[in-house]
């Protein structure tokens, strides 16, 4: 018989009723005041449980002092039982670690078909989405739908996007400031000079066309006002179907976005268009660069681009998770509430080959215009108010809700370059064309921030109490155009 532990014949044999195995007295016993378990199937386990075997034993004499000869030796008999047991316990600890490694690795196996499987399924949903073509917007007055397919730009559309980078870029860094352009001094001296009556209650559109003669200023009562800064007062009014949230000029037309959805477009007046491509409110609208192509966004976290020179809806983008899925589509039913992934402020990069949108997650998401795939992502501290380039392509001015700062991000580098702390909450930002003078506009007042090329540092001309909404520079930057809550537009320039 041999000890299930040491595997020598034992001195003193017992066998445990447990498991019937035999062990060495000593080393069982010890095992048990360490782990009070059978070492061989691991039951619960008592020196009481063992039954000792008979058998002759040789008894070995005393050793007196570690200088004999069996003393040595039994010391080194201790030494190998704790021996023994360290090795036994090892042994037991790495079957242990195989059965947990093997029941790991079978886990991961597992895990790897499944994610192979969902990448499959994922891969073949997007190749089938992308090759889906359904029917689109509203195409004019009262026209009828069109099919717009989901792959692209349309090549007349694309051209026209590439031959106005190109043509923008190759002048936009030598351009020399206008002549009769405002300056540093001439803008510190600006005061106001006129203001109106409230014209349309919770105002938030104002958009001053390029001559800055006229400004379309709208209201939650759903009408647009074109405002005659040099008459002073409103020569035409435009009618959309809600609150008015959004409006801008793309030449002499005048495009509102509402709370509706909608997006109509006028001309001398009259509608010459609506779409409705968004599921909900139309958040903001801009202007591309080429002056007929005008992109929206909404709370439907996507944006739309159209073509006014043919009156029709080309793209619609959305933006989910750092991820991008371009189609156009009509909505026949409402979607649920998504204001958590709203879009709510839009705005071209000057050459017109990108298009930053902020939403109210606190993300500025930079697109490519050609495509729809999304370049860039600027995190911000919270919902993204207004975005805004400087006319030199270089930087972007972004600002978020309630807060006093506007930060100014660099494209090139991609990293926040400065905070502009202007001391009161910023509703609405706008960088004058010569990339020079930051306006801001809040509840408190406006500000000008000006951008100093040579010394790379930035000044503050100008700081008004005038509240404001929504603000825009003048003609030549020779004024400034605020609108407040109350509907009202306010013209702060130099006394004459």
């Amino acid at each position: 018989m041999l000890c299930a532990i040491s595997g020598e014949a034992p001195q003193v044999p017992v066998v445990s009723s447990k498991s019937g195995s035999v062990f060495e007295k000593r080393l069982i016993e010890a095992y048990i005041a360490e782990n009070g378990k059978d070492p061989v199937n691991g039951e619960e386990l008592s020196t009481d449980d063992l039954i000792e075997v008979k058998s002759q034993r040789v008894v070995r004499p005393r050793p007196a002092t570690l200088t004999s000869i069996p003393s040595l030796l039994s010391v080194f008999q201790e030494e190998w039982d704790a021996l023994a047991l360290e090795t036994y316990t090892l042994q037991q600890n790495l079957a242990q670690t195989r059965r947990e490694l093997s029941a790991a690795l079978y886990q991961h196996d597992a895990a790897v078909r499944v994610i192979a499987r969902l990448t499959k399924e994922r891969d073949e949903a997007q190749d089938a989405l992308s090759a889906v073509t359904v029917g689109a917007t509203r195409s004019g007055a009262g026209g009828e739908a069109m099919q717009v397919d989901s792959a692209g730009l349309p090549q007349s559309v694309l051209e026209r996007v590439e031959n106005t980078q190109a043509a923008l870029s190759k002048t936009r860094r030598k351009r020399a400031i206008p002549e009769g352009w405002a300056t540093s001094d001439s803008i510190s001296a600006y005061k106001p000079i006129d203001s109106s009556e409230p014209l349309y209650p919770g105002g938030r559109a104002l958009a001053v066309k390029s001559t800055g003669d006229v400004a379309l200023v709208g209201g939650v009562d759903g009408v647009v006002g074109v405002y005659s800064l040099s008459q002073k007062g409103v020569v035409q009014t435009l009618k959309t179907d809600g609150p008015v949230t959004d409006a801008t000029w793309a030449g002499d037309k005048a495009v509102i976005g509402s709370a509706t959805g909608s997006v109509k477009v006028f001309e001398n007046g009259s509608e010459v268009a609506s779409f409705k491509s968004h599921a909900g409110e139309v958040t903001a609208v801009a202007t591309h660069p080429t002056g007929d192509l005008v992109a929206s966004v909404g709370v439907d976290k996507s944006y739309v681009l159209y073509d006014l020179a043919t009156n029709a809806a080309i793209t619609q983008i959305w933006s989910d998770a750092g991820k991008t899925r371009s189609l156009v589509f009509s909505h026949t039913e409402p979607m649920t509430d998504m204001s958590c992934l709203a879009f709510l402020s839009v705005h071209f990069h000057p050459d017109g080959h990108l298009l930053a949108a902020g939403d109210a997650n606190g993300h500025v998401k930079i697109f490519d215009v050609k495509t729809g795939v999304e370049a860039a992502d600027y995190v911000m501290s919270g919902p993204v108010k207004d975005v805004f380039f400087s006319e030199n392509g270089t930087f972007l001015a972004a600002v978020a809700a309630q807060s006093t700062t506007v930060s100014i991000w660099d494209l090139r580098s991609s990293k926040e370059t400065k905070v502009l702390d202007t001391g009161s909450q910023v509703n609405s930002i706008f960088w004058d064309y010569t990339g020079q003078f930051l306006l801001t506009g809040g509840p408190s007042g406006v500000t000008v921030q000006q951008f100093n090329k040579s010394a790379k540092e930035w000044s503050e001309p100008l700081r008004s109490a005038v509240p404001a909404v929504s603000v825009a520079w003048g003609s030549a930057a020779q004024s400034i155009v605020a609108l407040n809550e109350s509907g009202a537009v306010t013209v702060l320039a130099a006394s004459s």
